[in-house]
């Protein structure tokens, strides 16, 4: 038998136990993101082999980990997981046009700036006096970003 899903605000409620201390939040809101727009830069980054781009020269490596991304958001919740489509896919332009106008490869900036947003996150939770929840189950580096959606939407009175 399968254990019942959590709901958003279940994540929300468990994620935000070890993100209580003002300094470590505001820590987050400028790391998450930009994580995840590393993340996405290095995933953009990967050679796609010849034989795959012969057939479809579209494929980055970056687009079924997006996919994979936005199912699980859209299980979580449709509201969030729309909101969450139109933060990657700024991030994928911004990508796009990093890649095009931007003097150094878009994986360089990427992995620098994914090393330096990490320990940003790890002085955050050494202020917080708590580990990251990540350590506690891998689902919660997807939860985050939703996380600070959340908080935009509740400002917004947008119910998710």
């Amino acid at each position: 038998m399968k254990a019942p899903r959590k709901s958003a605000d279940q994540w929300f409620a468990e994620y935000g136990e070890s993100h209580q201390d003002g300094t470590n939040e505001t820590i987050h809101w400028i790391c998450v993101p930009t994580i995840c727009y590393c993340v996405l830069g290095l995933l953009w980054s990967l050679p796609v082999p010849a034989a795959l781009a012969a057939v479809a020269p579209w494929f980055l490596w970056v687009h079924p980990v997006m996919l994979a991304a936005l199912l699980f958001y859209f299980r979580l919740s449709v509201p969030l997981a729309f909101g969450l489509l139109g933060f990657i896919s700024v991030c994928y332009i911004l990508l796009e046009l990093q890649g095009q106008f931007c003097p150094y490869p878009v994986w360089k900036s990427s992995l620098i700036l994914f090393v330096l947003a990490w320990i940003g996150q790890f002085i955050g939770h050494k202020i917080e006096g708590k580990k990251p929840s990540f350590l506690k189950d891998v689902v919660f580096l997807l939860i985050g970003p939703a996380w600070l959606l959340h908080f935009i939407y509740k400002k917004l009175r947008i119910e998710y």
